[in-house]
């Protein structure tokens, strides 16, 4: 496989531009570039060089620093070539005498006021101010540097080192990742900048005057930890000095080569370019080719990544006979051995279906299609199921109902053309955070935003931005309140008729019509049910109807209900009845939770479909599958996880393959779930640590990360990218080779030698990503399935000229009320959700050093409910409701109302899912998080429960001393 070429990476000085051709001439050579392009872009398109120091072309030009001024024929003076556009015959000279004069001078001051410790200095041979002064000749510096002035006194007092430097002000080293240097800070504002422009959170700020300035994160009382701050390493990237640097580079110096690979992280499918010496990960730098990302990250992906070195990984295999007794570590040939007797033995002994996998979300395409093919093929069952049923599969069923196929319709770009936006059921900064980024941007550029969910999230109001109405609704009501928006857009005819007719079946539309129009969807009738002010709720629906180009946005507040199918069926009704499909700045976009949900559900892994959404049950599928794979193929569908649980408990269900999932903490209705591991004979863990499901385990088998492997993912707008291999897998497989050691180990006989190989596969018998090779995304970067002969270069946009199904089709959206009820016991809704630090169970963040942002998970109570109950906030409080009972900390806020309370999942003290419910979506069983009555009382501590599980844990996780 041919190594990935990176595009031309120069920093181009401002951002391209796009408009009609402009020539003109630059130091004697004529340049083509477009209307709006500044001199400075146009002068590095001809490949000359401009100094720069403010500059950077992930910002808007600034002009402050005033090292870039050139000279323009029939103009007085030098203008900064960054703030200057282009003109027809426009003439400049770059490298004038007057010029270089003026930039030498404006440099020997930039130099006068820095500390000149470059050969100690963590940015050496990575620093734009010291390149700049070699670029424009500076030998001398004729200036000295003033004294420390009346802003150094005001740092060092606030030193909290207790250390006094007369000359320089203190560092701030209050951030885990990395330092603030103020001392070697030039004003030129690009973190500042960066921290509006990009991240949007408005976190920095230039203080003080003349050589006093300087940048500060918040208040005069705060530090960049204390600050608003989000550590999203905007600022880190835009600084051309060693202002603000990476821990990790101070401490391992200049990386010196680099590959692009994929964040593991969320569901936005960041792009980065790994940092490293030699085989060791200096830093992870988001790669400005991304295009899902476009060079932007979160603390997460650009931060996070130290798990992979964290001392609780297992990198050797271990086997027990019996879940009471301690691990032993033993060879890869014993451990596949032990784990393919035990597997034979259960389906000789139970039948051919009393054996099972689960594929994870977290490992690449290729890795997940092995596994569900080892579930077809050589356990020749079809139950395989994915942690995609426990958050998106209403997604997959919902669209692929009303629209023909199971994803969204855009690209994250698309945003940037929306007028109106739907956020529902979704926490994009803290869930999404890239993307909320270039949504902010969007909002700060005067689109409207309507935010439905039961909880004010950052985006109903934070800096610059505000929500035009924020329906918050109560737990459970979706459906009623998605109706009543289609209610008012149809009764007022606010819907377009004219797309109606011609893209959708139009008599399935006076059907829906009809129902939708009746009394009881109203906003008036549905006030009471749902808690939404039907005023406020016309409001929103007319601004969607009216307000130009219509997206949503959606999230696992719409899918984990026991109506979670039919809310994303309402807001595909809400698109079509709008025309908000198939265009620019529109449609109807899940933003998935974790990095590869997509990928999971497209390659197979549910018990009803192969690969490519097919049924199972359709011979000319199963015949594609037979012919590539040399086996017959079970036509009857599998189970799925809940199932599979229950039959464990029944005791039909006897072994359990589980790939990079820990169903334990993940899944609902813990101790359901922990009988059910506890029944099996023979379950096997493919991880990267002891999980929690590892407790119930008799195989473990270490996984690998993704800096360890080759691969793909497939992010929340289809997007195909490339996983590289950034080191050698530390437990010596990537895990695609473990599954395919085990599946020869039970007589597969399987020969992959790469993943290309496994994608390779995977476009012969997958229509959607037939022309998918990898030597295409070496050349793209990444393409969005479907990837065809129709399509060869992939598809941004679905449904641009009709829905994949044909005609779209109305459903009937009629709502249900959950069987989960509050009452005198359980008086309170509970909801769940994330926080931007932390990721899905926290396996991989809570072994980072993020844990300083989320130590624990915290129960959000409304000050009404919270005094009512004798809890103050930071008491500990008692969650109970009809299935179990946990202990946390409460803290108090009016970001929910007065009846809800909310809560984290990522700590597994506090294991939140023995609260949950085992009610679930009606179409795909996808578990009822986000409804759960409840009741809270004040609380000593951890429940017995916790206690018991602490110690059963901590027994499970024994590992036997290593033989002599």
């Amino acid at each position: 496989m041919k190594d990935f070429i990176i595009p031309d990476d120069r920093d181009m000085g401002t951002p391209a531009t796009k408009g009609a051709p402009v020539t003109l001439s630059i130091d004697g050579f004529d340049v083509t570039v477009p209307e709006g392009t500044s001199v400075m872009r146009a002068a590095a398109e001809a490949g000359i060089q401009v100094p720069k120091l403010c500059a950077t072309d992930s910002l808007e030009a600034f002009g402050s620093c005033r090292l870039c001024v050139v000279e323009i024929e029939g103009r007085r003076g030098t203008p900064a070539s960054c703030t200057t556009p282009v003109t027809p015959g426009m003439v400049v000279r770059t490298q004038s005498d007057k010029v270089r004069k003026i930039r030498n001078g404006v440099m020997e001051l930039y130099i006068s006021d820095h500390p000149l410790d470059c050969l100690t200095c963590a940015a050496n041979g990575d620093c734009e101010l010291q390149d700049m002064a070699g670029m424009v000749g500076l030998r001398d510096v004729r200036y000295t540097a003033p004294e420390a002035g009346t802003l150094a006194n005001h740092f060092e007092a606030r030193n909290t080192s207790g250390e006094s430097n007369p000359e320089w002000l203190p560092k701030d080293d209050s951030n885990p990742y990395f330092t603030y240097d103020p001392s070697k800070c030039i004003v030129c504002s690009r973190c500042v900048r960066a921290c509006e422009e990009v991240q949007g959170t408005f976190a920095l700020t230039i203080e003080g005057r003349g050589f006093d300035s300087r940048v500060r994160a918040g208040t005069p009382a705060d530090d960049f930890l204390t600050s608003d701050c989000v550590s999203c390493g905007a600022c880190v990237q835009a600084c051309p000095t060693a202002t603000l640097q990476e821990k990790s580079v101070i401490e391992m110096g200049t990386p010196n080569r680099s590959v692009v690979t994929t964040c593991a992280y969320c569901g936005v499918g960041c792009s980065f370019k790994a940092e490293l010496n030699g085989d060791q990960l200096v830093r992870m730098v988001p790669y400005k080719h991304g295009k899902a990302n476009r060079g932007h990250s979160c603390v997460k992906g650009r931060f996070a990544y130290g798990y992979a070195n964290h001392k609780d990984r297992i990198l050797n295999p271990m086997i027990r006979d019996s879940i009471d007794e301690p691990w032993r570590e033993v060879g890869w040939d014993e451990a596949l051995s032990f784990a393919a007797d035990r597997m034979r033995g259960l389906q000789d002994r139970y039948g051919q279906k009393s054996i099972g996998v689960i594929t994870s979300s977290r490992c690449t395409n290729e890795e997940t299609f092995l596994v569900q093919k080892l579930a077809r093929a050589v356990f020749r069952n079809n139950n395989t199921d994915t942690c995609a049923r426990v958050c998106h599969s209403p997604t997959g069923y919902g669209l692929g109902q009303t629209y023909g196929t199971s994803a969204g319709t855009q690209d994250f770009d698309s945003v940037q053309y929306a007028d109106v936006v739907i956020v529902i059921g979704a926490n994009p900064t803290d869930g999404h955070p890239v993307f909320a980024s270039r949504l902010k941007k969007r909002l700060r550029e005067g689109a409207k935003l309507i935010v439905i969910d039961p909880r004010r999230i950052d985006l109903v109001k934070s800096a610059h931005i505000a929500a035009s109405h924020h329906l918050p609704l109560r737990p459970g009501t979706n459906v009623a309140v998605v109706s009543a928006l289609a209610h008012v857009i149809v009764t007022e005819g606010l819907f377009d008729e004219a797309y109606i007719r011609e893209r959708c079946d139009w008599e399935e539309f006076q059907e829906y019509a009809a129902f939708i129009s009746d009394a009881r969807h109203s906003p008036e009738a549905t006030e009471m049910l749902t808690g939404v002010p039907s005023e406020e709720l016309r409001k929103a629906a007319r601004l969607y109807a009216t307000g130009g180009n219509g997206a949503i946005y959606y999230g696992l507040g719409v899918t984990e209900h026991s109506q979670g199918s039919t809310t994303v069926m309402g807001i595909a009704n809400l698109a079509m009845l709008t025309g908000n499909v198939g265009h620019e700045g529109a449609g109807v976009n899940p933003l998935r939770g974790q990095n590869n949900v997509q990928g999971s559900c497209d390659m197979g892994s549910f018990p009803h479909e192969l690969p490519g959404y097919r049924h199972v049950k359709l011979p000319e599928v199963r015949k594609i599958f037979e012919d590539a794979w040399g086996v017959e193929i079970d036509p009857e569908p599998g189970l799925r996880i809940p199932n599979m649980l229950d039959a464990a408990v029944d005791g039909s269900f006897k072994g359990l393959y589980c790939q990079g999932e820990d169903i334990l903490q993940s899944d609902p209705d813990t101790k359901h779930v922990a009988a059910g591991l506890a029944a099996m004979e023979c379950v096997i863990v493919h991880d990267l640590f002891l999980n929690e499901t590892a407790n119930y385990a008799h195989v473990f088998l270490p996984g690998s990360t993704f800096l360890e492997k080759d691969g793909t993912f497939t992010n929340a707008e289809r997007r195909i990218n490339r996983v590289r291999k950034v080191m050698a897998p530390k437990n010596g497989y990537g895990d695609w080779e473990v599954t395919q050691l085990l599946a020869n180990a039970m007589g597969a006989g399987w020969n992959y030698t790469h993943p290309a190989q496994i994608m390779e596969e995977i476009a012969a018998t997958t229509p959607s990503f037939a022309n998918v090779d990898y030597a295409l995304l070496e050349e793209k970067g990444s393409v969005q399935w479907p990837c065809n002969e129709a399509n060869p270069e992939g598809t941004p946009m679905m449904h641009v000229d009709g829905f994949v199904r044909g005609k779209g089709r109305f459903m009937i959206t009629e709502y249900v009320p959950t069987d989960e009820k509050t009452g005198p016991r359980f008086p309170l809704l509970l909801t769940t959700g994330r926080i931007l630090s932390q990721y899905n169970v926290g396996a991989q963040t809570r072994r980072t050093e993020n844990v300083v942002w989320h130590e624990q998970d915290l129960l959000e109570i409304h000050p009404h409910d919270a005094e009512t109950r004798g809890v103050k906030d930071g008491d500990w409080v008692k969650l109970a409701s009809r299935s179990g009972e946990t202990a946390l900390r409460a803290t108090l806020t009016d970001r929910v109302s007065p009846g809800v309370v909310y809560t984290t999942f990522h700590h597994p003290d506090t294991q939140a899912n023995v609260i949950t419910t085992d009610y679930s979506d009606w179409a795909t069983n996808c578990p009822e998080y986000k409804v759960t009555a409840v009741q809270i009382s004040p609380s000593n501590g951890p429940t017995d429960w916790q206690e018991d599980y602490a110690e059963q844990a901590a027994r499970s996780r024994r590992i036997l001393p290593a033989a002599e």
